[in-house]
């Protein structure tokens, strides 16, 4: 018999435009507990390799198989296909076609150069990193979008080597749906290694998992450790951990929509953090009314784990004063994602500056964006939508700069660095634009 359902959290702000600070606490802020614990992983991965990556799929990943490949074999694709309802198969290539639509729109081009001076001329050229891991996690579910998300935009961006890493099943399997998404992506390595000990897999390289320079992808806390502590190692990309949400809804909105559409992140582990935040007490009212119901209706586990995001510290229900101050805490709060339920959400959009991705409207429920939109669902968390953008095909290149100056361009700009290499005290700077350059280069005619 399933426990009954515990009271909503409820933060009435309804009197004050004060927010208290522990509202935009998440559950990665204080990751002391886990970078301690991944060190010794860490340490084990770098020392032993394969044979720490086979220990940890046993002690971690519960894996029985008595020999477990670390790279998915050639048969298991095969089978994956075989295996997975073929109407999942096609919601699969649904979706790549909208996602790497998307991005080869995002996609720059290679080179750009804008004349700033007469024979002066300057730019960006955009290059694919050489390798990226792309990290798929596995732990509370199965992750194809992700997989999606991860190695769409490192294809459409021209990596040289992409690969992917994810935690293996008790079977030693990897899950047959990202399998079958690998095959139509055209990604041909995928090693079952997951966690502390799959990051540190890709930042050293092991006996059969290559080392990578960079690593993309969301993952829990033990992931945000290791990859905060090999940074030095390995480009941990944008800070991506447990999921976290905002729900914005002015007085026009059905409680009952809200409340539908809260569930969906709070879904994904207790390590969540879900809000809805709004001005009307009616909605608000109704939201947590409804809340019972959807919970009977998606299943005990993850009924559970929505249960203890919107019951506990990290989610809940906030009510204020006014929509200036909703439209105020998701701005400090920062979300991953946001979806705005609003009379005229487009309006609403224009007063929002921080938020990894903002889905517009009654239509947009954030699971169109995690799955089949386009954008990609990868999204910065814990407060990163400040200051760094949604994983992106620039995420898998780099830009280099350009500048090419002409023998009719040159003096004026020559005459000008001359200046600032002697006031900044560089002599050698200065003697290279000085007459000696054009001494030596009239003898040469050129």
């Amino acid at each position: 018999m399933s426990a009954p359902f515990q009271a909503v959290t409820f933060h009435d702000l309804s009197d004050s435009t004060d927010l208290p600070p522990a509202l935009f606490q998440r559950t990665e802020a204080d990751l002391s507990f886990f970078i301690e614990r991944v060190t010794p992983i860490i340490d084990a991965v770098r020392t032993e390799g394969d044979a720490a990556l086979q220990r940890f799929a046993r002690d971690f990943d519960a894996v029985t198989a008595p020999e477990m490949s670390i790279m998915a074999e050639d048969s298991e694709f095969a089978t994956a296909f075989e295996r997975l309802d073929p109407q999942v198969i096609e919601s699969i290539r649904f979706s790549v076609e909208n996602i790497r639509a998307f991005h080869e729109a995002q996609k720059p081009e290679d080179m750009w150069m804008k004349e700033i001076r007469p024979g002066a001329f300057a730019g960006d050229r955009h290059v694919p990193i050489d390798s990226v891991a792309c990290y798929v996690p596995r732990g509370k579910g199965s992750f194809p979008s992700v997989f999606l998300m991860t190695t769409i935009p490192a294809v459409v961006a021209g990596v040289k080597r992409a690969i992917v890493i994810t935690p293996p099943g008790p079977d030693g399997k990897v899950d047959d749906a990202t399998l079958v998404a690998a095959r139509l992506v055209g990604i041909t390595e995928v090693y079952k290694c997951g966690g502390a000990q799959g990051v540190a897999a890709v930042a050293f390289g092991t006996e059969t998992v290559p080392k990578c320079l960079k690593i993309v992808g969301p993952g829990s806390p033990w992931v945000v450790a290791a990859k905060r502590q090999l940074s030095n190692l390995i480009d941990p990309g944008i800070p991506a951990g447990p999921s976290e949400s905002l729900i914005l809804a002015d007085d026009s909105v059905d409680g009952a929509l809200a409340a539908l559409d809260l569930i969906i992140e709070s879904e994904h582990g207790p390590d969540s953090s879900a809000y809805l935040v709004t001005n009307s007490r009616r909605v608000a009212e109704e939201a947590i009314a409804a809340l019972p119901g959807y919970w009977a209706q998606i299943g005990e586990k993850r009924a559970g784990f929505s249960q203890a995001v919107l019951c506990g510290t990290h989610g809940g229900v906030v009510l204020t004063p006014d929509f200036d101050t909703a439209v105020e805490f998701v701005n400090q709060y920062a979300p991953e994602h946001l979806e705005i339920l609003a009379e005229e959400p487009m309006a609403v959009m224009g007063k929002i500056r921080n938020a990894g991705e903002i889905l517009l409207g009654n239509y947009t429920p954030i699971t169109l964006g995690n799955f089949v939109l386009g954008p990609n669902a990868v999204l910065p968390t814990n407060g990163a939508a400040k200051t760094v953008g949604p994983l992106s095909v620039f995420d898998y290149m780099k830009r280099i700069s350009v500048g090419y100056v002409t023998r009719e361009g040159y003096a004026p700009l020559a005459e000008k660095a001359h200046a600032f290499a002697l006031y900044e005290g560089f002599p050698g700077h200065a003697l290279a634009v000085s007459a000696l350059r054009t001494e030596i280069l009239n003898k040469k005619g050129q």
